[in-house]
């Protein structure tokens, strides 16, 4: 079975995780730092945004793809995955900023929201979904 909500969305996943690297990348470089963060303050946060990323994503990814394995419905499922990915975003150009500001607080509460979300989805499904009938094969 192909689930086209989660391959789309763990593309562009994969691409923001890429987009965070490089931004993370230029500044090591221009900064001239091979490990760590050489006590570098837009390189360290710019580590965590990536950082960050990586810590939520894979659960994420893991809940949609069960869900829409599960026969989640597809529309609020790709609602709920490009809010996520927006919130990301949000989130990578909140921490260029200082603290606090919109874009990094909103990409935290919708991400938050987003996995607190579809936990409950995923919980609900296997005790709210009829069970299939069960069929036996007996050996002839």
């Amino acid at each position: 079975m192909i689930l086209p909500i989660t391959l789309t969305i763990a593309a562009a996943a994969t691409l923001l995780n890429v987009w965070l690297a490089t931004r993370a990348g230029r500044i090591r470089l221009a900064a001239n730092v091979s490990i760590g963060d050489g006590g570098n303050p837009q390189l360290q946060t710019r580590m965590r945004a990536q950082a960050n990323f990586v810590e939520y994503t894979p659960f994420f990814l893991i809940l949609l793809g069960l869900i829409e394995l599960a026969h989640g419905p597809a529309t609020w499922l790709w609602l709920v995955a490009i809010a996520y990915i927006l919130a990301r975003i949000a989130h990578a150009f909140g921490m260029d900023r200082p603290a606090p500001n919109p874009l990094r607080a909103g990409g935290i509460i919708v991400t938050f929201l987003i996995l607190i979300g579809l936990s409950g989805y995923a919980l609900a499904i296997p005790y709210l979904t009829p069970a299939a009938p069960v069929t036996h094969l007996v050996a002839g």
